[in-house]
């Protein structure tokens, strides 16, 4: 089977793949989704093989409009309308309390249901035409880095799906912000574009940060709640490890001119001394930075290393843009192993470098260590999880 691109002039036909049972990949302002009929529990299975995904991760389930919640939900917080009018449609996704009528099979076996309404026209059009609500994780070989456009997703599942909804490159790329409002306090679950700091200033409270966050993933034998807390994500073909300083990551890069210009250095130097052992060796080499720091690179590139530039320290949406797309062009040029630059966690850096870490298996090492082979013995913090992953 060839899978069939289209635009905006898909839509209604689309819509007729879903109402019979079938998969269309769509564009959002995040990533593209792989979507299937959220109230079909053989649609979401197929969801599962396309991507060769483990089923006991959750599926997003998309809507046009707050009006379409209700009937997919058991209990409708007051806090999850007042996200919705501030943040909707938008890259923020509310777990509450599922209704009969949402499968297991979508939810991942939970009693819980996670849901957005997604800020893009063609989307928008195709769930309203579908008239049911749409499941859709991210359209990519579950495990290998999100697909920031349709070329993307025709790469990893042609053939695997019926349709892809084409239109255009995604602005985020990064996945959406996910709230979970079932507990005692509103906890995030995975950063996104809406920052923990809007959150709060929204609600009123506090948003708590999920310890899996942090650690990379919930631990073995635990059922993830939400997308991308339990397998290992966004992974390139290419063995690949972040670089930062002890004092960068202990001000968290609220650094002086003078200090700032130290560490970029100290950085710099670092990984063009891991460039070099892996020259040696015989090795394909890339580098990911940002704009401020390319000419700090120029001794790495005379060594042949492949360096890409994913955007502007300063912004780091700009760089949250180009992240996905830049892996992938690694793998593309049988990139063997890539060193990246860290960046700050503040605001939407929480979420452009968790999922930096996740690409690079939690593996961050620091310049003034000094490391030599920061891949010895194949281990990294985040050896102990499953290769897999859901977006």
């Amino acid at each position: 089977m060839e899978t069939i691109v289209k635009g905006m002039e898909g839509v209604k036909e689309a819509a007729e793949i879903i109402r019979r049972g079938g998969l269309v990949a769509f564009p959002t302002e995040t990533v593209y989704g792989l979507g299937g009929n959220a109230l079909d529990p053989e649609a979401s299975r197929k969801i599962y093989a396309a991507k060769g995904r483990p089923s006991d991760n959750p599926l997003i389930v998309h809507v046009s409009c707050i009006e379409e919640v209700p009937p997919l939900v058991s209990a409708f917080p007051a806090a999850a309308r007042k996200l919705m009018e501030a943040f909707w449609p938008g890259p923020l996704t509310i777990v509450m309390p599922k209704a009969v009528c949402v499968p297991y099979e979508t939810t991942g076996g939970l009693e819980t249901v996670a849901i957005r309404c997604p800020e893009n026209r063609v989307t928008l059009a195709f769930i309203k035409e579908a008239g049911v609500p749409i499941a859709g994780p991210s359209a990519n070989t579950s495990g290998k880095p999100s697909p920031t456009e349709a070329a993307h997703v025709y790469h990893d599942l042609n053939g695997k799906i019926d349709m892809i909804l084409d239109d255009g490159p995604v602005g985020i790329g990064v996945e959406s912000t996910i709230l979970d409002l079932t507990g005692a306090a509103p906890t995030l679950l995975r950063p996104g574009a809406i920052t923990v700091e809007e959150l709060s200033e929204t609600l009123g409270t506090e948003v708590q940060i999920d310890p899996a966050i942090l650690a990379g993933g919930v631990k073995e034998g635990v059922h993830p709640k939400a997308p991308g807390m339990k397998y290992r994500h966004y992974a390139p073909n290419a063995r690949m490890a972040l670089v930062t300083t002890h004092l960068c990551k202990e001000r968290d890069y609220a650094l002086s001119a003078e200090e700032r210009a130290e560490a970029d250095q100290a950085v710099a130097a670092c990984i063009d001394r891991l460039v070099a052992a892996d020259e040696a060796a015989g090795l394909r080499v890339g580098i990911i930075c940002c704009a401020e720091t390319r000419a700090r690179y120029q001794s790495a590139e005379d060594r042949k290393a492949d360096i890409k530039v994913i955007g502007r320290r300063s912004d780091p949406l700009s760089m949250t843009h180009e992240l996905f797309r830049v892996l992938r062009e690694f793998d593309a040029d049988g990139t063997e192993r890539i060193y990246a630059e860290s960046y700050s966690d503040r605001g939407v850096g929480f979420a452009l470098m968790n999922r930096m870490r996740k690409s690079a298996g939690m593996l961050e090492v620091c310049a003034e260590d000094q490391p030599t082979d920061v891949f010895r013995n194949g281990i990294s913090p985040l050896a102990g999880l499953q290769p897999h992953a859901d977006r």
